[in-house]
């Protein structure tokens, strides 16, 4: 008897990481089961058949760098999207799986606690799957006891960082954060700006009355962050050991990480849509609306830079692409971008503005619309790639037969979807505007299936999938290159 699937998806252009065919999937339970040529399941018997209708087909998007339902740990402001809508703003732009922050406070002295508090937040609200990376704020020796546990409860990821009083880590603080996650391989996410040089250019514009949005950027000049980036990479290689700098946004940082990976340093970088498509100039806007783009690092200076950061993803130093989804309501003066606002600063102070800018939704739509990069690289800086580098391939990334999770986009055919300029109203986060307003889009998702489950269908209902179907995902140590020297760190004598 013949098998019986339960999706076929036909007539379609897969594309991977590694390549680009007319291929077809067939789908049983939730798992990818069967990858044939064009014309290979014309006999197959489903419950459901989609007709890809020549669009693309690819691995669910994995957004890898997440903020919900957060406190206030820089000062004012808490964030807009909890795990249900946060969620559910990612399954509508075709983001199947995401990697959001569990923050430890620097008068906690575990990590445990703060790892099943943000369990309990994301327990059977989720509409897509998910895991954590671990915030650490105080690297105390118990905290270090507990990277094995962190292990065993399948997080193989943390972060920390090197500005923010509320978290920032000092140098011998980071070495001991290093070596401990050699010992237990897990990947370290590093914030790389120069703390104290932000602080001090804060002081300075302070002295100048100077606290327009746009001055945000210039509190957080690049050097802050050319500097801390090269640091970072000296004290990842002392210790010999895999970081992922994150949301790089200037051209010389990306300059360090690229000459530390040509000599074989297992460096790796991240970057976002608000560096390739915003400048500075989206800061210097009428009034407070420059609040509506301030975000750490801040857009940088001019569209050069942003070409030279989609070089960066094209050429293979930025390994990942994520959101960096931190939203806060623009209107909203108790939680939200104008808590600053007050008769002493009618235009508010940039120093005081919640940090983070909305962009889960239309980080894969956003990036595909532009067509600067090949379709296989999209694909491995959007989905592949943050999978390996977090523990998660290849039952997520990839289309496998056998071992890879049915987490499927399914987009438009070339010229198929008509264009239009995207809106906040199109979107289904808890945010009351988008950074991206106004952007034209000649892309989104389809289909987009998780776990073999057609969970948004744009024509068709839209969102179909359900809150709590989303699960969390344990992961495993990164497959992508680690340490160079394969025995345990010594003092080198």
């Amino acid at each position: 008897m013949a098998t019986r699937y339960d999706l076929l998806i036909i007539n379609g252009v897969v594309v991977t990481d590694t390549e680009i065919g007319e291929y077809e999937i067939a789908i049983k339970g939730e798992k990818i089961v069967k990858i044939v040529g064009r014309g290979g399941l014309k006999d197959a018997k489903a419950v459901k058949i989609i007709d890809a209708e020549g669009g693309y087909v690819m691995p669910g998007g994995i957004d890898a760098h997440v903020h919900l339902d957060e406190p206030p740990l820089f000062g004012k402001g808490s964030t807009a999207d909890n795990y249900e809508t946060g969620s559910r703003s990612a399954v509508c732009g075709g983001t199947t799986t995401m990697v959001t922050f569990a923050p430890q406070k620097k008068s906690e002295d575990t990590l445990l606690d703060t790892l099943h508090a943000t369990h309990a937040k994301a327990k059977d609200v989720c509409y897509i799957d998910y895991s954590f990376h671990l915030l650490v704020g105080n690297p105390s020796d118990k905290a270090l006891s507990e990277f094995k546990t962190l292990r065993e409860e399948g997080v193989s990821s943390l972060k920390i960082y090197m500005t923010y009083e509320a978290l920032q880590l000092h140098d011998g603080q980071i070495l001991d954060v290093l070596l401990e996650s050699r010992k237990q391989q897990i990947t370290t996410m590093v914030h790389a700006e120069n703390g104290q040089v932000i602080d001090w250019m804060t002081a300075q514009l302070e002295k100048r009355k100077m606290f327009a949005p746009k001055y945000h950027g210039t509190s957080h000049p690049p050097m802050a962050e050319i500097e801390a980036t090269y640091r970072a990479i000296s004290l990842s290689e002392f210790i010999d050991t895999p970081i992922l700098i994150v949301h790089v946004s200037t051209p010389a940082a990306a300059s360090h990480i690229k000459q530390a990976q040509d000599r074989g340093l297992p460096i790796y970088a991240e970057t976002c849509p608000q560096y390739l498509f915003l400048t500075k100039d989206d800061l210097d806007q009428p009034g407070f609306e420059g609040a509506k783009c301030v975000c750490s690092p801040p857009p940088r200076e001019s569209e050069a830079d942003c070409d030279d950061i989609w070089e960066g993803l094209a050429n293979g130093t930025f390994t990942i692409l994520s959101s960096d989804h931190c939203p806060f309501r623009y209107n909203d003066n108790v939680k939200g971008k104008k808590t600053p606002i007050s008769a002493e600063y009618p235009l508010g102070h940039f120093k005081y503005i919640p940090n983070g800018c909305p962009g889960i939704e239309t980080r894969l739509a956003l990036t595909l619309s532009a067509d600067r990069l090949d379709l296989k690289k999209f694909v491995e800086v959007t989905s592949s790639n943050p999978a390996k580098l977090y523990g998660l391939w290849p039952k997520k990334g990839g289309l496998i037969e056998g071992e890879s999770d049915a987490d499927i986009n399914i987009w438009y055919p070339p010229g198929k979807m008509q264009e239009y300029a995207l809106t906040n109203e199109m979107l289904h986060h808890d945010c009351d505007y988008t950074p991206f307003e106004g952007r034209i889009m000649k892309q989104w998702p389809r289909y987009t299936v998780l776990r073999g489950k057609v969970v948004w269908d744009k024509e068709g209902g839209g969102l179909l999938g359900e809150k709590g179907y989303g699960r969390f995902a344990e992961r495993g140590a990164s497959s992508l290159a680690g340490p160079r020297n394969e025995r345990e760190w010594d003092i080198p004598l």
